[in-house]
């Protein structure tokens, strides 16, 4: 099974796309496929293989269902500028709105009248009506060009030229200003996620060569010149200069880089040209898995929009037969003329597109996912946005996320061994692990462990290690793997992180670690309960005295400590039920390495520092690509500001639409308020939906 990308060119019809989408997805070969309207991308998962016959098969389905669409395999696009044009359209509607307007100057007889307004009802509608004859012959009715046409049509055949005229022009500016207000909709989203790089620049023989970043290889060294954006991930192994970090992360202040520092792959290099070792391939680089994430986000779709989806697959058909019976059943019965019930049914045909909602609804999530990136905040996909906002629940992880994880040994405890020697041997025990604590104990021993000297070591999970350090063998853990072995500890009211060392026999030293705790976690913590958040939890597997202590210091409810792997996951099922039965929803926020079994199991999983940890990116719903816990907050504020915009679309068009249907039905209503059910509602909600990405 592979996934396979297309640019479907000249797609601007989102009633279409979902069409299209809803059939691929019924052949048998295709396991998923997934359009996304806003950057008129196809992806599709499928047994097939790339080729040219597939392509065919594809662009054949596509125009059974929409004339004018090219599908193009992704390595085929090219990225141009295109000659502008003249915009035929805005002259088609510019000649139709004088003739129309000198209509009314002029007198006409009967026959006059209909040849008059016939040729410019046919400037106006010629693409509607030959996209509607096209699809008529493959079988497509229910679109909304066969509805404007039996509309148009139909006014005419009751003699209501200058209104069949009116009808269509509007049609036809809304359609020009609704195209206008998607393709901004594109293009700011666009911008904001602007952050694929465009060369690179290589040593070549004694000169620099631009290339394309995939062409890099890992480890070639690459130069950034001021002004550029980072091409690859790497470490900077010449040069000093300042980043502009904020496509990535959303912040505004520059950030100093130096020899040896960890350099992402979207940054932009501000003040001196700097060389970088490149440490992964463009595929794998921290830009290109940001931008995939936000472009494969649409696929995964909120409850919200899958409403909308299936409403609009079956509201579309209804309510034409149900024009179709306010034209012939009423004058059945009630014997009065069919003229009148023809002229309410029409105005049916045209308020009952739906593609207010086709549009406006995904495009409001999209916003919303995009707004959300530009403040470095990547959601996966319109479901986790539309549960992130329903959190009453927040769960923290300490280490990495309320405290900085940046651990130093701050004192130790020696018995019947020298403190040298003690901190040795915990050092070369400790070699094989990336765990801060591991690392900060690695540094205060200063010097390089040799891992040849260390055997049978064994990681006791939750407690700690055992092994042997040339040939002795020891214990370095907490509390609880001291009790396991039964070697006594003193009792302690230290608020550090105790790291016990022993030979099995007896307690040989302690470590005492500390770890700072973030700036503003406080701060973060406080506005998360001033937006609504019932109860924010702390679990850690740290001693109780610790979390006691971090937790009244920053405001955090609930304090659990001393909790091993699966301890957290049992701690955690308990939140999950009390907050499911409340009619909340729960999240977990963690470092997106250690805490994979929770963050699975959270109603949303969310993961601190995406620019250090590949595993963040993978494992989480939702990354904050810095460690600012203050995203947080506003990660929740963009959701629900989301959530509010598409309801507030949902309610409009469907709300505009019952009430013009009503009036329609009562004969209450003309052709010119149903055209502004349809046309002037969708401009309306996806101008409001255009609000998500502020």
């Amino acid at each position: 099974m592979s996934t396979y990308k297309y640019q479907l060119k000249g797609l601007d019809c989102a009633h279409c796309a979902s069409k299209i989408e809803v059939k691929l997805n019924d052949l048998k070969e295709v396991e998923h496929a997934h359009i996304n309207f806003i950057q008129t991308q196809l992806n599709v998962n499928t047994t097939q293989e790339n080729n040219q016959q597939f392509v065919n098969e594809l662009q054949t389905l596509v125009d059974s269902i929409e004339d004018g669409i090219q599908v193009i395999p992704e390595n085929e696009v090219i990225t141009s500028i295109e000659e502008k044009k003249y915009d035929f359209d805005l002259i088609r509607i510019i000649i139709t709105t004088f003739g129309f307007a000198l209509g009314f100057f002029i007198e006409l007889t009967q026959w006059q009248a209909l040849i008059y307004y016939g040729i410019f009802y046919f400037i106006i509608a010629q693409d509607v009506l030959g996209t509607t004859f096209r699809q008529i012959s493959k079988g497509n009715w229910f679109d909304e060009n066969f509805l404007m046409t039996i509309a148009t049509l139909g006014a005419f055949g009751i003699g209501e030229y200058a209104e069949a005229i009116a009808v269509m022009l509007f049609y036809q500016v809304g359609e020009w200003f609704q195209g206008r207000a998607v393709d901004h909709s594109r293009k700011s989203i666009s911008d904001l996620m602007d952050i694929r790089p465009d060369f690179a620049w290589i040593k070549s023989a004694n000169n620099w060569t631009q290339v394309d970043p995939n062409q890099v290889a890992v480890d070639e060294i690459i130069l950034v010149k001021p002004g550029e954006k980072v091409p690859l991930d790497g470490i900077v192994t010449s040069g000093n200069s300042t980043l502009d970090t904020s496509a990535l992360t959303g912040e505004s202040l520059p950030q100093s880089i130096s020899v040896d520092g960890t350099i992402n792959s979207g940054v932009i290099n501000l003040t001196s040209p700097i060389e970088v070792q490149v440490t992964k391939p463009f595929a794998q680089s921290t830009v290109n898995q940001i931008i995939e994430l936000v472009e494969n986000a649409s696929a995964k779709k909120a409850k919200t929009e899958k409403f909308i989806t299936k409403f609009a697959r079956y509201y579309t058909p209804i309510v034409v037969f149900l024009a179709i019976g306010l034209a012939i059943v009423p004058p059945l019965i009630i014997g009065s003329g069919w003229e009148n019930w023809l002229y309410r049914a029409l105005q049916f045909l045209v308020i009952s597109c739906p593609c207010a909602l086709v549009i406006s609804v995904p495009l409001s999530f999209y916003g919303g996912i995009g707004g959300a990136a530009k403040h470095g905040i990547l959601v996966k996909g319109g479901n986790y946005l539309e549960e992130l906002a329903k959190v009453q629940t927040m769960v923290l992880d300490k280490t990495g996320t309320i405290t900085k994880g940046n651990f130093a040994v701050d004192h130790v405890e020696t018995n019947g061994i020298d403190e040298a020697e003690l901190i040795e041997k915990l050092a070369h025990l400790e070699g094989h692990s990336s765990h801060p604590i591991a690392l900060s104990i690695r540094e205060y021993y200063g010097k390089d462990v040799e891992i040849e000297r260390v055997s049978e070591l064994e990681d006791i999970a939750g407690r700690g290690l055992k092994g042997k350090v040339d040939g002795q063998l020891f214990y370095a853990g907490n509390r609880q793997l001291m009790q396991d072995i039964n070697v006594e500890v003193p009792a302690t009211t230290s608020v550090a992180t105790l790291v016990y060392v022993s030979d099995g026999n007896e307690l040989l030293g302690v470590v005492q670690i500390l770890d700072q705790i973030k700036e503003d976690s406080k701060q973060a913590i406080h506005a998360l309960k001033s937006i609504g958040v019932d109860q924010v939890v702390l679990l850690s597997g740290d001693r109780q005295e610790t979390v006691d202590e971090i937790a009244e210091t920053v405001g955090v409810d609930v304090a659990l400590g001393h909790l091993l792997p699966q301890d957290k996951v049992t701690e955690f099922e308990k939140l999950l039920d009390q907050s499911h039965n409340q009619n909340g929803n729960i999240a977990f926020v963690g470092d997106g390495i250690n805490d994979a079994p929770v963050l699975a199991r959270a109603d949303v999983g969310i993961a601190m520092g995406g620019l250090g940890s590949d595993a963040a990116i993978e494992s989480a719903d939702i990354v904050l690509m810095d460690d600012a816990l203050t995203k947080l907050p506003t990660a929740i504020e963009i959701s629900r500001k989301t959530l509010k915009i598409a309801k507030q679309n949902i309610y409009l068009a469907i709300g505009i639409k019952v009430f013009f249907l009503i009036l329609a039905t009562f004969g209450i209503s003309t052709m010119w308020e149903a055209i502004f059910a349809d046309v002037g509602v969708t401009i309306i909600a996806v101008f409001n939906a255009l609000r998500t990405l502020k």
